[in-house]
C-alpha cells in the first residue's frame, strides 16, 4: 500500500514516535509533510512518545498517533498501562508498530523473540489491532479504522501492526548533516588504540562495523560485546563490566540515538565514576541504522552534559587527527572519559552482519574477560 493512501485513512493530525526501518516509508512521508514540528516529533524513546501523545489528547481532545518498532513495546508499556489505560485516565491513541521478527520471516536474532510475542503483548494490554500486510486492501484498512472509532470513544488504544514491505513510497527522504568524518574510519581508529581492552558497542550499524573491521584486520572478536537490541543500554552494560574488571579499560561505543533513548544512564555513570570507563559517542544526529531520520542531537550539548553529570574529562573530534589526540590524551586521565565523535550520516551499502550467534559472541567475550 502506498504510504500516502495509508495516511489518508489515519484519524490523526499529530504524530510522534521512534523511527523503524519497517516504517521507513511512513517516517519519510511524515518528514516531507511536517518535518520536525508541532505536528511531528521524533521522541527519545517510545514511552516518551506515549507521554507526548497523551498531552496532545488532553490539550485537544484529538486522537494522536504513536509509531515505533515492536522492540519499543516494552518502553511504551509503562505509560500505556499506568497512564493511558481505560481504568486510569482513559487516553485514546493509535499505535503504528513495525513488525520485526514476524514468525516465519527470517530476521536478526534480537528481533525473533520480540516478534513471537508482539501480538500477544497487544492482547495482554487489551489493545485491539489490525495487521497490515502487502496484500491488505484500502477497504480492509478503512474497516479497521472504523472499528477503532468505538475503541477511541471508550478511551482505549488501538494498533496497526505493519509487516515488512506493507508500506511503500516512491522516493526516500534525503538525510544528511554537515560532518564529513566517516564513522567506520573513526571506529577503526578507536579499535587500533584500544588494544586488548574490552569493547561494548551499541546496537545497529556501529556493532556491525566493529565486527567487519575486526574481520578485515584478521583479528578475533573475543574482546567485543556486540550489543544487539536493548537500544540505549550499551553504556550500562559497559558500566557493569567496568566495576568488576578494574584492571581493564572499558570502551563503550555508543550512538547518539541510543544515548538519547536512556540518557539517565550517563548520570549513573557520572555518579559511580568508574576510573576505567571510556564513553565514545558517535554523533551523526540521526537514527541512521533504521533510515537516517534525525535525532534531536543538533541541539544537545553532549560534552557539557557529560561534565555536568560527573565525567572527568570530555573531548570532541571531527576528524581523525583530533580523535587520535583525544584517545592519546584520555589514556593519561582518570575516567570516566567522554569523547564525542561528530560523523557523517553514511555507511557502506555492502556492510555485512556478524556471522556468529549472539550466544557465541557472549561466550567468547566472557572467556576473554
Amino acid at each position: 500500500m502506498k504510504v500516502e493512501e495509508f495516511l489518508e485513512r489515519i484519524p490523526s493530525d499529530f504524530f510522534t514516535g521512534v523511527p523503524d526501518s519497517q516504517l521507513k516509508a511512513l517516517c519519510d512521508s511524515l518528514m516531507e509533510r511536517y518535518g520536525i514540528s508541532e505536528r511531528h516529533i521524533i521522541a527519545a524513546n517510545e514511552g516518551n512518545a506515549v507521554g507526548l501523545a497523551a498531552g496532545h489528547f488532553l490539550a485537544t481532545k484529538k486522537v494522536p498517533t504513536v509509531y515505533m518498532q515492536n522492540s519499543g513495546q516494552g518502553n511504551a508499556m509503562n505509560p500505556l498501562a499506568s497512564l493511558c489505560a481505560k481504568s486510569v485516565y482513559a487516553i485514546p491513541m493509535l499505535l503504528i508498530i513495525g513488525y520485526r521478527g514476524e514468525p516465519g520471516v527470517k530476521d536478526e536474532p534480537q528481533h525473533v523473540f520480540q516478534g513471537e510475542i508482539t501480538l500477544s503483548f497487544l492482547d495482554l494490554m487489551r489493545i485491539p489491532y489490525f495487521v497490515l500486510g502487502k496484500e491488505s486492501t484500502k477497504e480492509e484498512l478503512e474497516e479497521a479504522c472504523k472499528r477503532f472509532e468505538d475503541v477511541f470513544a471508550e478511551g482505549r488504544q488501538a494498533a496497526i501492526v505493519v509487516k515488512k514491505g506493507a508500506l511503500t513510497k516512491e522516493k526516500s527522504y534525503p538525510y544528511r548533516n554537515s560532518y564529513s568524518f566517516c564513522r567506520e574510519d573513526a571506529i577503526r581508529c578507536v579499535l587500533s588504540y584500544s588494544g586488548q581492552n574490552p569493547i561494548v558497542s551499541t546496537t545497529g550499524k556501529i556493532s556491525r562495523e566493529v565486527y567487519e573491521i575486526r574481520d578485515a584486520e584478521g583479528q578475533g572478536h573475543g574482546l567485543d560485546f556486540l550489543t544487539v537490541g536493548s537500544m540505549g543500554h550499551a553504556s550500562s552494560i559497559a558500566l557493569g563490566i567496568a566495576l568488576e574488571k578494574k584492571d581493564k579499560r572499558i570502551f563503550c561505543l555508543d550512538g547518539d540515538g541510543a544515548a538519547l533513548m536512556h540518557m539517565g544512564a550517563m548520570a549513573t555513570i557520572g555518579s559511580v565514576s568508574p576510573k576505567n570507563f571510556v564513553h565514545i559517542l558517535f554523533n551523526n544526529e540521526a537514527h541512521e541504522t533504521v533510515g537516517g531520520q534525525p535525532t534531536v542531537s543538533k541541539t544537545v550539548h553532549y560534552r557539557e552534559l557529560a561534565k555536568a553529570v560527573g565525567y572527568r574529562k570530555v573531548y570532541l573530534a571531527k576528524e581523525k587527527a583530533a580523535l587520535e589526540n583525544a584517545l592519546s590524551e584520555s589514556g593519561k586521565e582518570t575516567g570516566p572519559i567522554f569523547i564525542e565523535v561528530a560523523c557523517s550520516v553514511f555507511s557502506r551499502a555492502d556492510l555485512g552482519r556478524p556471522k556468529t550467534t549472539a550466544i557465541e559472541n557472549k561466550e567468547a567475550f566472557m572467556e576473554e574477560l
